[in-house]
């Protein structure tokens, strides 16, 4: 299904996540944290540009692997995207579900 997105047509699952990462931009990822009700920082755009570039060398994402290997503690990551971090920096980042969220 598609959903209008800064101007644009993107198209989305049942869940709201983008199925194509080319088609996200940092005004779609705007739009998508408002909707999440996160206001965008410059610490969050490095936590999503990151998850970015895990999702493009195949990595699995965690909740832990980002407090271990990334540019955010585990508590900062909670902080920066409450109730359900991964899940919604993945969102905003327009990426999949990562396999690890419920």
């Amino acid at each position: 299904m598609n959903k209008l997105l800064a101007g644009l047509e993107i198209a989305v699952d049942g869940e709201g996540y983008l199925e194509n990462l080319s088609q996200w931009n940092r005004k779609v990822g705007e739009e998508i944290a408002k909707e999440e009700g996160i206001e965008m920082t410059d610490q969050h755009w490095t936590v999503i540009e990151y998850i970015q570039d895990r999702f493009r060398s195949k990595e699995s994402l965690s909740i832990r692997s980002i407090g271990k290997r990334g540019p955010v503690s585990i508590k900062e990551f909670y902080d920066l995207f409450p109730d359900g971090p991964l899940k919604k920096a993945s969102k905003i980042a327009g990426i999949p579900k990562p396999a690890s969220c419920v």
